[in-house]
């Protein structure tokens, strides 16, 4: 639906593919006094893919943090398929159970092989047996391309080798939502695209995802909805297309015009 007079280009909901399963109402956080998420309401919706970028110290990664409360809010709720994110226990253990995280840095147990890193949540958390949990862990290291790569130990995977362990630790614990906190940023340039591309599979076989990313290539073909955010709020929320053609606010414009650039 194209954004009118009485629908801004700001409008949640721009592309429903399936009913809501995070919906962030009001939600505000401050670092004493900085406002660092403003007001925030939005809705990713099942089988969506959302990218959220803008300027650095915009509160992408603080955003993507709170759906799984590693960050704390002040004020609003988030709801994950219509439960409300509890703040500690044994519900925010199942939650965080069944949203997925994958961070900048990799995380992996140095100690563990590649498969007993991908098995342990299934085996501690999901009480799978570990011959399930292996069946299970092999599929997901063939599904990200580095099934060869099981009995190895992290330090002998390059960077690229190691984000895709971590994207498939968090598909064996089968989970509703993904989120992708700047996945590549701490990769060697000739390492990106083969993240991206298992990132580009997920989005293709419906997974959800919130992905914060510098990528732009990645947000177009992608991508279902774009936030763009700058000091702590949405500006901007739109399809790919209508944001890199037409943003709608300068501050996008902006932002755009200096990344586009290079």
């Amino acid at each position: 639906m194209e954004p009118t007079a009485s629908s801004p280009a700001t409008s949640n909901i721009t592309m429903p593919r399936g009913e809501p399963l995070v919906v962030l109402s009001n939600v505000n956080k401050y670092y004493g006094d900085l406002h660092v998420l403003n007001n925030i309401d939005t809705v990713v919706n099942r089988g969506e893919v959302v990218v959220v970028i803008g300027p650095s110290g915009s509160g992408k990664s603080t955003l993507c943090r709170a759906i799984n409360r590693l960050e704390t809010i002040d004020t609003g709720t988030i709801t994950i398929d219509g439960r409300v994110l509890p703040s500690e226990g044994a519900e925010l253990a199942q939650l965080r159970a069944d949203v997925g995280m994958v961070f900048q840095s990799f995380n992996l147990f140095a100690h563990k092989t590649i498969l007993d890193n991908v098995t342990l949540a299934p085996i501690k958390v999901r009480k799978l047996s570990r011959k399930a949990a292996e069946e299970r862990g092999m599929e997901m290291l063939e599904r990200v391309g580095i099934a060869d790569q099981a009995k190895k130990m992290p330090a002998q995977l390059s960077g690229g080798q190691q984000q895709r362990v971590a994207i498939a630790r968090s598909l064996a614990m089968r989970p509703k939502l993904i989120l992708l906190d700047e996945p590549t940023s701490a990769l060697d340039p000739e390492m990106i695209n083969e993240v991206l591309d298992v990132m580009v599979g997920l989005a293709k076989d419906g997974m959800t995802m919130v992905v914060v990313t510098h990528e732009m290539g990645f947000a177009r073909k992608a991508a279902n909805r774009v936030l763009f955010m700058a000091d702590g709020s949405i500006e901007e929320e739109a399809t790919p297309e209508r944001f890199f053609t037409n943003p709608q606010t300068a501050r996008a414009q902006d932002f755009l015009s200096k990344i586009l650039e290079h």
